[in-house]
Formats: structure tokens, sequence, C-alpha cells
């Protein structure tokens, strides 16, 4: 019996870091686990590597740990790109049809994405991926797939993904120092949507915010094509901070408190026979009222949704998401988070699961390297396998425009 085809991924998160390998059953599509590790995240600073020695020496251990459980040796993963750094432009490229008979060819797509990619960018800024949202043929908008059409200009709409060059680099490079060959680096809000999303959430018209440690990533999807992508500088730990600094208490107990007793409600009560008690180590007991943790966590997570708000109304989708918002991350564990975000909101709302992994779908912090291990199979899957075929792939300009770097 054949060896399964073994595909390795790295989320590197604010408040852990996470490896697995996993391979796909053929029979069903799903993919079972064949190694998992994870450990808490020294060296990054809101979804950003800020000390690659530190980041490194965590995922070597990690590497070890999954090679030891899946007997299998690692050589290259797909890993995570997170923080704020990490922007998004829409930009138009317009070129000639190129053929005599003027039907569009695969090659005059490519022309046209590239031409939409030539506008003015920083020195210190890259581009990372680029996703076409409309082509237009002769004036006619709204078009997917305009090979094999008749026309003689073609224009494409594009959303293009760049991010602060230093801090790409010092996301591969702990990478790299680990020892391992970087197959891909994906933005994590992409590879969680890729795990959470249904195709028909897409094709409606949804967002996902994917809650962090440090950071909350979001993207809205409508007739299957991004349209629109952001990353914030805040994420469930700044909840946990709050309540460490209002309670005056330590972070461990600040964590405990959230997830056992931090369930928004409307009608949380201030009375004292509600009053709640933590055993502390060596302390007094910590007392407390809901209601005092109700208003704590609310603060937080209204601010959340408040960037989420501004966003959603600079590009004209406030509570115009028929598929609504899927919360996932992390964050997406905090009691009674749902129910805030209809409120704020004012759209329908579900937690976004990790689907095709049986022992992962109860936990929403896995979405993000779930999802690289999907987006590293279809990849594979469709450049006939293997690292070297992929890297044959970027080399053509197919989908990916990262540029590896080599130590």
């Amino acid at each position: 019996m054949p060896k399964p085809h073994i595909i390795t991924a790295l989320d590197i998160g604010s408040n852990s870091i996470k490896l697995i390998s996993a391979f796909k059953k053929s029979r069903t599509g799903n993919f079972d686990i064949a190694g998992q590790a994870q450990d808490l995240s020294a060296g990054i600073r809101k979804g950003v590597v800020v000390d690659v020695n530190k980041v490194s020496e965590t995922i070597a251990c990690l590497i070890k740990n999954v090679e030891e459980e899946s007997k299998h040796k690692i050589k290259g993963v797909y890993v995570n790109i997170d923080g704020g750094h990490i922007s998004c432009n829409c930009s138009r490229g317009l070129v000639s049809v190129s053929r005599a008979d003027r039907k569009i060819s695969e090659e005059d797509v490519d022309r046209v994405v590239q031409a939409a990619k030539t506008f003015s960018l920083p020195s210190n800024k890259e581009i990372i991926d680029t996703f076409p949202k409309e082509f237009i043929v002769d004036g006619q908008g709204g078009i997917r797939e305009p090979v094999g059409m008749e026309g003689v200009r073609l224009e494409a709409e594009v959303l293009i993904l760049h991010c602060f060059s230093p801090y790409l680099k010092n996301s591969s490079q702990a990478v790299l120092n680990a020892g391992l060959q970087i197959n891909d680096l994906i933005p994590g809000p992409l590879a969680s949507s890729q795990a959470v999303l249904t195709p028909r959430e897409k094709e409606l018209g949804v967002m996902l915010l994917d809650i962090g440690g440090g950071t909350t990533g979001m993207t809205i999807f409508e007739e299957e094509c991004l349209n629109d992508f952001a990353i914030f500088p805040v994420g469930s730990s700044h909840i946990t901070n709050d309540i460490a600094i209002c309670l005056k208490t330590d972070i461990d107990t600040a964590e405990k408190i959230k997830l056992e007793f931090g369930k928004y409600s409307s009608k949380s009560s201030g009375s004292k026979a509600s009053r709640k008690k933590v055993k502390l180590e060596g302390e007094e007991p910590l007392i407390f009222s809901p209601k005092t943790l109700n208003d704590i966590i609310e603060a937080r997570v209204c601010e959340i949704f408040n960037l989420i708000n501004k966003e959603l109304k600079r590009v004209s989708r406030q509570g115009l998401l028929p598929a609504g918002v899927v919360l996932t991350g992390g964050g997406a564990n905090l009691p009674g988070i749902k129910e805030l975000a209809k409120k704020e909101l004012k759209l329908p709302c579900r937690i976004g699961l990790p689907t095709r992994f049986s022992s992962l779908a109860e936990d929403p912090s896995f979405s993000a390297i779930c999802g690289l291990i999907m987006m590293g199979s279809e990849l594979e899957e469709e450049d006939g396998g293997g690292f070297s075929s992929f890297r044959s792939g970027v080399a053509r300009g197919i989908k990916r425009f990262f540029k590896i770097f080599i130590p």
C-alpha cells in the first residue's frame, strides 16, 4: 500500500504556534492528522515576528515533536502571514487582445492581470497575492472567465494584497532558520476562509472574522470572489489584558475568568447574590460581579466590531451581506460573542468551525492551520503534486506572486 502524501502547515499566531502534518483520504476527501504540536508564542507581537531567533527555536521544537509522532521527515511547510501591515488595493489593467481572430487567450488574461499590478507602491512594500474580481470585454463587465470569448479590449479589476517587506522577511527567515522550505506564505484570514466558509456563502455574500490573540482578520466574499480584506491590530488577548487590569489579577487567572464566566448577556445582574468567586493559590479569593465582567468584555469586543463596521461602511456593505458574518479563530470561543456580533453588526451570525478535519471540528482556533493544509493540497493537486511542481507554478505566475527568501 503506497504511503499517503503528507502536507504540513505552520500557523504562527500571537498566542500560540501550531504545526500539523496531515494527509487527504482519497475516498472522502477529508483529512487525517499524522502529527500535531503547539506551543506558546514568543517573539511575536500583534501577528508580526519581531524576534526571529525565538520563533525559530519554537518551530524547531515543534518539528521534532511532529516528526516523532508522524514518523515522517518534514521538508516544506505552508505558512500563514499576519499583522496589520497587510493591506489591499483595487487596481485595473487594460490590454488589447493579441490574437488576429480576436479570441481571448490565457496569455491575454495573464497580461491584463500583470498590467493591473503596475501601480505605485512604496519601496518597502511588496505584493503577496492578486485576486481578479471581474473581467471586462469591450466594455461588458461582470465576466469571470474571459478565455475563449471574442473581443478587442480586455480589462481586469483586481484586488491586490501587499505587505511591509521587512515583516515578510522576518516570517520567512524564522521558518528557514528552523531548517524548513517555504511552500507558500498565505495570509491567515484567507486560510481560515478556506476552512470554514461554504461555496454558497461566498456566492451570496459573506464576511469572515478571524479573531486571533493579537489581531482580527476580515475577508468579504461576493459571487465567489474576494471583495475586501483587512487585518486590525486588536484581538482576544486585549480582552484578557483588560480583565487583568480591571480585576487586578494575573493574566492566567484573567484568561480563566474570561472563558469560564465571560458570557456576554444584556441581562447581566450586578446583585451580590450573583457575584462570582475564583480561588487563587496563596491569596484571598477574587470576587467580582458578572455585570462588571460583562462591561469589560463588551467594551473591547464592541471596539473590534466598530472597526469592522467602519470598514463595511467604506466598501458599502454595511448590513448588506445575505450570508452574514462567520466568526472563527480563538476569539470565537468567547461565550456570547455570537449574540453580540448580531447586535453590533446587524447581520446573521454563526461560529465557523474547520471542516474536513473530524478531530478538530469543535475548535475554531484551528481554522487557519486547517485552511493552510486544504489550500496546500489544492495547489499541489493543480500542479501535479510535489514542491518542485508548485514552484514552477509560481514561476509561471498562475496564482502566487510571493518571492521566497533564500538564506
